[in-house]
């Protein structure tokens, strides 16, 4: 995730549980990634495809 994300911060926005946050370097990490409900809305509007969700099993 981190190679591609320029750091738009869009995927922040979208996520409707605020699991995503910035990391020192100003790139986006799961902050709280329990609290992911998978609606992959951070992974549809990211412009760059630098995040992807895979539910656990």
């Amino acid at each position: 995730m981190k190679y591609f994300c320029k750091g738009c911060g869009i995927c922040i926005n979208f996520c409707p549980k605020k699991v995503l946050d910035w990391d020192k370097d100003f790139k986006v990490f799961a902050k709280n990634p329990d609290e992911c409900i998978a609606c992959y809305l951070c992974e549809l509007m990211c412009p760059d495809f630098a995040i992807f969700i895979e539910k656990e099993k």
